[in-house]
């Protein structure tokens, strides 16, 4: 049963998060404010991990002592809403990538938190006034977060059981490179009327180009393991982000674009790589909106 609305004050705004900067707040017992970060960062440096070199805001937090149990300095679990985009409905979850990205995340880690769809009409106040309404939004507290990439980099950052990201940077970024416009090539081709003309053909190509790159990417010499990152071992920030993607092509190609693309016969190595981490528990507790709701999602576009 979704968990019952409850009003809550407002939540404290810390800085515009439209101007997508690391909005991670701490508190020192004082109530001094101190940004956790004051430059812009890009969506792959906030997956990555890679913050700005113009920024010592990761030196400060470490320097500060964040790691001791303070209340009013570090967050602790527990006190997590989580607002998202509903179903048909208005009251079921909806697909959203972003959102489902965002609780692989906390399901990694084991963090509680309650999960409100939310339709325009229903959304707090605050959310409207001071994030434009914009979701996925994590409220944690007294503070709230907008922006997949920004939630997950502060779970990961401040909760780090298990950490999903990796200390080689390069890495990540190497892999964050492969990802580079596959969802909006994914998009583009999806939402693309009617199926099968030369607009259509162009629009697949281009999305199997990335397919492509994510093939050679899985398939490299070197690799041991299943994931993105590095040799494969670890599951990252990445894979939470890349496996909804992912799901929802493979939902959105056999239900609306007549299986245009032979997924396990020409991309065997992310074929096996979906396989794999739509089998992961995180995954599996986390995609009850399923098949209906990714095709009602997608053709609402049309």
């Amino acid at each position: 049963m979704m968990p019952k609305h409850k009003k809550q004050e407002k939540p404290i705004r810390m800085v515009p998060m439209k101007f997508l900067l690391l909005g991670l707040v701490l508190r020192t017992q004082s109530s001094q404010v101190h940004a956790f970060a004051s430059s812009p960062l890009t969506a792959n440096s906030i997956v990555s991990g890679k913050m700005s070199s113009s920024s010592s805001a990761l030196n400060m937090a470490r320097t500060r002592g964040l790691e001791r149990q303070e209340e009013g300095a570090t967050p602790l679990p527990g006190g997590m809403t989580l607002y998202v985009k509903p179903a048909e409905d208005g009251t079921s979850i909806g697909d959203c990538p972003f959102a489902h990205f965002v609780r692989m995340v906390l399901a990694e880690k084991g963090l509680d938190y309650d999960l409100i769809p939310s339709t325009q009409e229903n959304k707090p106040q605050w959310l409207l006034d001071d994030y434009e309404g914009k979701m996925p939004a994590l409220r944690h507290r007294k503070e709230c977060y907008v922006d997949s990439e920004v939630i997950a980099q502060y779970l990961d950052f401040f909760f780090k059981d298990p950490e999903l990201a990796v200390a080689n940077s390069g890495e990540m970024e190497k892999a964050s490179a492969v990802l580079d416009g596959f969802f909006p090539a994914m998009a583009k081709f999806t939402k693309h009327s009617p199926n099968g003309d030369e607009e259509d053909k162009e629009k697949q190509a281009a999305l199997e180009e990335k397919l492509q790159g994510l093939e050679d990417h899985l398939g490299a010499d070197g690799r041991t393991g299943s994931y993105l990152v590095g040799n494969g071992e670890q599951f990252t920030l990445l894979d939470c982000s890349l496996a909804p993607k992912l799901y929802a092509m493979d939902v959105c190609l056999g239900q609306i674009k007549d299986n245009a693309i032979d997924l396990a016969g020409k991309y065997p190595n992310l074929r096996k790589y979906m396989d794999d981490v739509f089998a992961r528990p995180s995954f599996q507790s986390t995609v009850e909106y399923g098949p209906e709701t990714v095709v009602w999602g997608w053709t609402s576009y049309h």
